[in-house]
This record gives structure tokens, sequence and C-alpha cells, in this order.
């Protein structure tokens, strides 16, 4: 964390759970982030998802995570080039919301990404959710096809290169 880049970036731990629980039931999560099942420790430990809880300023607002795009068979981002990267990301914070935080810490974790040598990142928001659309538009992502239907739900594939 710096004036650059005032997000820091905690790796989810099992204290995390219940903020998590709190955040992934708050309505403004819920329009475009299933609820499914709370997190577990499985999945904390699941070595494919690298999840976060962002914070600025010592205050935990965010959650992200970033995973391998050839963890999982016929994933809709397997050809993408080996070392790519998906994102995920939500504010659980409401009164964070709408203030420019997503772009912000989204920006600085894929600087970081890039950094460590992915070639693309990937994204795969719900068609209708404009708002993380135009995040991710200012952030250089492209779409990439038509919208189209997965295991994971009803999602638009973006990408960005380094």
């Amino acid at each position: 964390m710096n004036a650059a880049n005032p997000y820091s970036f905690k790796k989810a731990t099992l204290d995390d759970l219940a903020l998590l629980k709190v955040w992934r039931s708050a309505p403004h999560v819920l329009e475009w982030w299933d609820a499914g099942e709370a997190y577990i420790e499985a999945d904390l430990a699941d070595p494919r998802v690298a999840r976060w809880i962002v914070s600025i300023a010592g205050q935990p607002f965010a959650f992200m995570q970033d995973y391998t795009v050839h963890g999982w068979e016929n994933h809709h981002f397997a050809s993408l080039p080996k070392g790519s990267r998906g994102i995920d990301q939500f504010i659980g914070d409401p009164d964070m919301v709408g203030l420019g935080h997503g772009q912000g810490f989204i920006g600085a974790r894929m600087r970081t990404l890039f950094n460590a040598g992915a070639p693309v990142i990937a994204t795969d928001p719900h068609p209708d959710n404009k708002r993380a659309i135009a995040v991710y538009k200012k952030l250089g992502f492209e779409i990439s096809g038509p919208p189209q239907e997965t295991r994971w739900g009803l999602i638009l594939p973006m990408q960005a290169k380094a």
C-alpha cells in the first residue's frame, strides 16, 4: 500500500468467513453474485484460486479472487495462453460502492498479475451488469465474445492483455 496504490490485499482465511457471509448476503452483492453456499475451509485451500480481502486504510471493504483459467475442464477461458488468470470481485461494504474503489483495487491487482507474468486477465460479468462492464472497459478489458451460458451462469467474456 502506498500513495499510488492505497489498497492492500490480504489472503482470505477462516477468520474472514463471517465477514464474507455478511457481505455475500447484502442486496447489492446478491444482485450479481450468487448467494450459494458460504465459503468453507476447502474453498480457501483450493490451489487454483487466490482469494483476497481488500482493504483501504486498514478497513476491509471488498473481496477479490483470481484463478487459473486452466484449472477446470472445459472452462470458458481455457483457450487463453498458459499463465492467464481470471478475476471476480465485489465490494462488500455498501458505503464504498460508486466511489471509484472498484476501478482502483481491480487495477492494482491487475498490475500485480501482469507483473507476475500473466499474459491475459479475463473476467466474466453478467451481460446486464453495466456498471461492472464500464469499469472493466476503463481498465482495458475488451469484450471477447457474445454472452454465453456457463456452469457459473450467464456471462459476457472480457479480456485484458499485458
